[in-house]
């Protein structure tokens, strides 16, 4: 059989998928529209918890109930009944910058409502313009809000707090920056909300301290919470998009479950609930996320909700604390992390057990993990991720060259048999029975194996598709440079060097694969595809076509080799 064939079908069939992912995606059946979540009387619930989120072991006997909290104040430039408004809001905001931040809260709930990070750019075009992962934007409403969930008078995300200066800047030689938020009540309830930021960290720390200078205990929960709109019918177009297969939604894990993806049409069916003393929640998107992670030990109850307050739906994924009280006299503290930033697999570990898990390799994560080790390792040594590739690529080739070999060995000596091939097939002429018997003679004498290219191909093609999802997901990659004209390894060839030079190694690797017992039309479309997978490759990131181009030379210079010495021996 000849080698080009298994090859071709598994792209083709690799393509065929990618071309039905995107037929789904603008042809196929819309999901319905995520409706509110309502109450009994069918009114729309407000955006703040009730108390039936609590974990039950720990719910005292008198919940508080979501209708004894304020309705959020109305802002400019948030969603309305008749859609989206179009003014940004107008209300004052804190804004706190690091050296890898920029944060803007607003002191209405403390909330987290934008985040530019500075490392990272939209483009390279406009380096200053940087990607906004928390925004009110219209259609990108995405904030991280907290409070806390109590039957007496409390805190949460609508109510004011008091914070000192809108401007914060974390200081050269400066490593921390505290910024607190206080909140007193009538009956000596006094509450601080400290931020706790880090030079070089995406993780800020968040505390809030619960004093009780009263006359009479308090009970209640805290509550963690990130709100965003549901994407649009255009976000992500292009099959050649890479954020058309990254997910997009909520990630919850615990420890026995690890990773649980909910995607926002799901979360309007079927809510998500569950209770651990050891996991977080997640908004998650291509090579970015936000994340809440309580502190360990203590088990909050964890779910989702839709809420639609107009134009485009929200769903919210939310923590719930079990309810504690405090004494007159006391206080207690909840200690929790925000994570805003990008997925660098370095660093996620040390924050929370599995938040590297947020990196979507999907089925392939056991061969994708070991991959990313090793590139990383590479790049470590040579400082470029374009010959991390090329040389992570050369190690996969060595790993499999005895396979390989074996491939191209049974590949030259069925070049070999070509001109007695043509013999039989004159001798033999329309009679395919009587020419296929001679065939199978023919290659029982001479011990060749017509299937003994299909093996080994068979084995790489998982680590193919991990290589693939390592590229395709790894934030390290995003804006990389390479070489020359190659500035982003995350967008495609601006020249479509690559994609020709990969064209020009599949023509001279079809040029030694023997092409035995194929008709004049099907030698034709065989013959056709290396331009079909040079115009496919033309749009995709230039990464994916460097591996597959380095993969593709490095083949057609073995399978050279092999030809030759095979073709040399008597």
């Amino acid at each position: 059989m000849s080698n080009l064939r298994p090859v071709l079908l598994i792209a083709l069939l690799f393509l065929g998928y990618l071309l039905w992912v995107e037929w789904q995606k603008d042809y196929g059946p819309r999901p319905e529209p995520m409706p509110a979540a309502a109450d009994a009387a069918g009114q729309a619930l407000p955006e703040v918890p009730s108390g039936g989120d609590l974990p039950q072991a720990a719910a005292a006997s008198s919940t508080p109930d979501a209708g004894d909290l304020p309705a959020p104040p109305p802002v400019a430039g948030t969603p309305t009944e008749a859609g989206v408004a179009t003014t940004t809001p107008t209300r004052r905001l804190v804004t706190v910058t690091t050296d890898v931040l920029v944060l803007e809260i607003d002191p209405v709930g403390a909330t987290v409502v934008t985040s530019r990070l500075l490392d990272y750019p939209v483009n390279l075009e406009q380096p200053d313009v940087k990607v906004e992962l928390l925004s009110q934007g219209p259609g990108r409403y995405h904030v991280a809000q907290s409070g806390l969930l109590s039957n007496q008078e409390s805190p949460n995300h609508t109510t004011p707090w008091s914070v000192a200066g809108d401007e914060h800047v974390l200081a050269d030689g400066q490593d921390r920056l505290e910024l607190p938020f206080t909140w007193t009540g009538a009956d000596g309830l006094r509450v601080t909300r400290t931020f706790v930021f880090e030079r070089g960290e995406y993780d800020v720390a968040v505390d809030l301290v619960v004093n009780n200078d009263g006359q009479s205990a308090w009970t209640g929960s805290r509550y963690l919470q990130l709100q965003k709109a549901g994407p649009g019918d255009d976000d992500g177009a292009g099959f050649n998009n890479p954020e058309r297969y990254s997910f997009d939604g909520v990630g919850f894990y615990n420890p026995e479950d690890k990773l649980e993806k909910v995607d926002f049409d799901d979360a309007a069916d079927e809510p998500y609930q569950s209770t651990t003393d050891q996991g977080w929640l997640a908004m998650i998107q291509h090579y970015f996320f936000s994340a809440w992670v309580p502190a360990a030990g203590e088990a909050n109850a964890y779910s989702t909700q839709v809420y639609a307050p107009g134009g485009r739906p929200r769903v919210i994924a939310r923590a719930v604390s079990p309810q504690h009280t405090v004494q007159p006299g006391q206080s207690h503290t909840f200690s929790d992390i925000l994570y805003v930033g990008p997925k660098n697999q370095d660093h996620l570990a040390d924050i929370a057990p599995g938040l590297e898990l947020t990196v979507n390799y999907g089925i392939f994560t056991v061969l994708s993990k070991p991959l990313f080790w090793a590139l990383s390792k590479i790049h470590d040594v040579v400082g470029n991720w374009g010959w991390s590739i090329v040389l992570l690529t050369v190690l996969i080739k060595l790993g499999f060259f005895k396979l390989t070999e074996a491939q191209y060995r049974s590949m030259a000596r069925m070049r070999k048999l070509q001109p007695r091939i043509e013999k039989l097939k004159e001798r033999y002429g329309d009679d395919r029975q009587a020419m296929s018997q001679a065939m199978m003679k023919m290659y029982k004498e001479e011990k060749v194996n017509p299937l003994g290219g299909c093996l080994p191909i068979l084995v790489q093609i998982p680590i193919f598709i991990a290589l693939y999802w390592v590229l395709l997901e790894s934030v390290e990659l995003r804006q990389a440079p390479f070489i020359l004209w190659i500035d982003n390894l995350s967008v495609r060839d601006p020249y479509f060097i690559l994609p020709l030079l990969n064209a020009a190694f599949m023509f001279a690797t079809q040029r030694l694969t023997p092409m035995v017992g194929m008709d004049p039309l099907q030698k034709k479309m065989m013959q056709a595809m290396p331009l079909v997978f040079s115009v496919m490759f033309a749009f995709f990131p230039a990464g994916l076509v460097l591996y597959w181009a380095t993969n593709a030379g490095l083949s057609l210079a073995q399978q050279w080799y092999i030809t030759r010495k095979i073709a040399g021996e008597s």
